[in-house]
Order: structure tokens, then C-alpha cells, then sequence
């Protein structure tokens, strides 16, 4: 049995497989439709929305298999991710890298695979809509030209899912994208015993930024933040926009100078970004810090609440001190 090779683009790709929210949620109809449809036209036993996590596979719809999710180095769908067309093994007995697989040598007893790969808007191959059948055969043209059309609906399900967890404006995450990935990143510092820290943002003035150069300028304004954060954090780190002017970051694996560190090149960033276009005003912000405890912080909605309320009281503080 042969492994599939991790693609080059694994770590975006598990980026935005976690941020669409979609791994371990209830089975949807949009989805079980598909397979329906898909074991009827092709008469095959088995069909799969089938995503492929860092460790698993995991089926978003199963139609005709009991179980959720196997292991992803015996998954077939980890190397159908790797190619831009329909993957076909007409026989896996007779196929080196599958005949030993014990997906093949025991249940559910797969001889014929086909899986048309499951590419999002940044090019990302989260999965396969695929085929599975007991007994060997193939596909002819006009039936992988099929394939690809459900799949290609399968594909515009979950860019709606897409559209729902990111910030149309800005491009990062908005707040059931960031909470979901932050979650997720959360866990895994828990489970590693790692530091991690919450920054809660607000930008300063941001009504007479609308107020007084108009709305399209505030959006300017928004988007340009919202790079600053990207350039000054970790790909690693999670940022998301909660709506209005707040924005969010998780920096996993960082102690408290190391988030220190990220402020700083954050207020240089955009020190040289006022200073260079001349707005007219300055991007400036408030923010508040929590460190993560685990026995303090139970999810990601704790870390939130606790630095929502520093930021507010940073400001507040700010607003009563006098001017220099």
C-alpha cells in the first residue's frame, strides 16, 4: 500500500478546510441529494462527499456506508486531491497502491474507486465527490464528463458555505469563520500544552473616519487594517473581522512578549501606511490582550469576552485621560 504525498499547499488547504466550518457537522440535504443521486445514475453501492482532514477522511454525506471517517493514510480521496481531473482505479486488487489496502482486502471490499476532486474559489482541494464499487469496472467518457458535473455542484454547496464564514470586504474570516478555526487551533494548544493569546481590536474613530470622508474611505480604512494584520501575524495565527470595526487574532504557540512583539510591528505597519498616504487621518486602534488558560477559558467565547472587555476598558481609559 502506498501513502498519498501531502500536497504543496496542505497548510492553507487545512486552513480553509477549518475555517468553512464544516468537519463533524449533521448530514444536510443539499449533500445526501448528491450521493443519492450519484450511487442511482452510476449504480454503485457507495457514494461520498468525502473530506480530507490532516489525520482523517471525513464524510460530509455517506450514502451506503456506515461509517463517518477512516484514517487518511488508507483513504483513496488523499490521492484523488492531488490530480485536477476524475481519479479512477478500475480494479484496486490489481493496482499496487491499493491492493493490500485494508479498505480493499477487508470491508467494505472497494474494487472500483472514481473521485472527481472538490477545488474551492483559491484553488484548495478539500475533498472528492466519489464513487465506490465492489466489483471491477470503469468509467467512459460521457459518465466521468457526469461525474464532474455533480461534483461541480457539490463544489457551489460548499463555496455558499464559503460566502458564509468570510468577510466579503476584507477576505479574512468573519465571526463563524474565526470562531470555528479558532476553535480548532484552540484545541490543539490544549492538547500540546501550548501558549496561546486572544487580541481583541477596535479601531479608534472610526465614525468620523465615515463621517467625514464617507463610507467608501471607512472601507478603506478596513481593508487596509485588516492587511496590516495579516503582515505583522504568523500564517499560523487565526484574525478574523466580527463586524463593524472589531477585529480578532488567536496566536497560538505565543507567550505574552511574543504577542508584545506582533503589537509592535502591527503599530509600525501602520505608522508607515498613515504616513505614506495621507488620508487625511490616521488608522490607529485599541486593543485588549488575554493569555490563554485553560483552566480559565473553556472556548474560544471565553477568550473573547475576557479581551472584548480590556479593549473597552483600554479605551475608556484613553478617552478620559487629557490631551496631550
Amino acid at each position: 500500500m502506498l501513502v498519498a504525498p501531502i500536497p504543496e499547499n496542505e497548510s492553507a488547504r487545512l486552513a480553509t478546510l477549518r475555517t468553512l466550518g464544516i468537519l463533524d457537522t449533521p448530514a444536510e440535504e443539499r449533500f445526501d441529494r448528491l450521493t443519492r443521486l450519484a450511487r442511482r445514475v452510476f449504480d454503485v453501492p457507495i457514494a461520498l462527499v468525502s473530506l480530507i482532514d490532516e489525520n482523517r477522511q471525513w464524510f460530509k454525506s455517506c450514502a451506503g456506508l456506515g461509517v463517518q471517517e477512516t484514517s487518511r493514510d488508507i483513504s483513496f480521496c488523499g490521492h484523488a486531491i492531488l490530480q485536477d481531473d476524475v481519479f479512477m482505479i478500475p480494479d484496486a486488487r490489481a493496482d499496487v497502491r491499493f491492493h493490500d489496502n485494508p479498505l480493499v482486502s477487508g470491508h467494505p471490499g472497494i474494487r472500483f474507486y472514481a473521485g472527481q476532486p472538490l477545488m474551492v474559489p483559491n484553488g484548495s482541494k478539500l475533498g472528492t465527490l466519489c464513487l465506490i464499487d465492489t466489483r471491477p469496472r470503469e468509467l467512459d467518457g460521457d459518465e466521468r464528463g457526469l461525474l464532474r458535473d455533480l461534483a461541480h455542484i457539490a463544489e457551489q454547496e460548499i463555496a455558499a458555505i464559503e460566502l458564509a464564514t468570510v468577510d466579503e470586504l476584507t477576505l479574512i474570516a468573519n465571526r463563524r469563520g474565526f470562531e470555528a478555526l479558532a476553535q480548532h487551533a484552540l484545541n490543539v494548544c490544549k492538547r500540546l500544552e501550548r501558549d496561546a493569546s486572544l487580541l481583541f481590536f477596535d479601531l479608534d474613530d472610526f465614525k468620523q473616519i465615515n463621517d467625514t470622508f464617507g463610507h467608501a474611505e471607512g472601507d478603506r480604512a478596513l481593508v487596509t487594517f485588516a492587511a496590516a494584520l495579516r503582515e505583522s501575524l504568523r500564517e499560523s495565527d487565526v484574525i478574523g473581522r466580527l463586524g463593524g470595526d472589531e477585529f480578532v487574532a488567536l496566536l497560538t504557540d505565543a507567550r505574552e512578549d511574543e504577542t508584545r512583539r506582533a503589537l509592535d510591528r502591527l503599530r509600525e505597519l501602520l505608522a508607515a501606511s498613515n504616513a505614506a498616504s495621507a488620508p487625511g487621518y490616521r488608522i490607529r486602534f485599541s486593543v485588549g490582550q488575554t493569555q490563554f488558560d485553560a483552566d480559565r477559558h473553556s472556548s474560544v467565547i471565553d477568550l473573547l469576552a475576557a479581551s472584548d472587555s480590556k479593549m473597552y476598558a483600554q479605551k475608556a481609559a484613553r478617552k478620559s485621560a487629557p490631551a496631550r
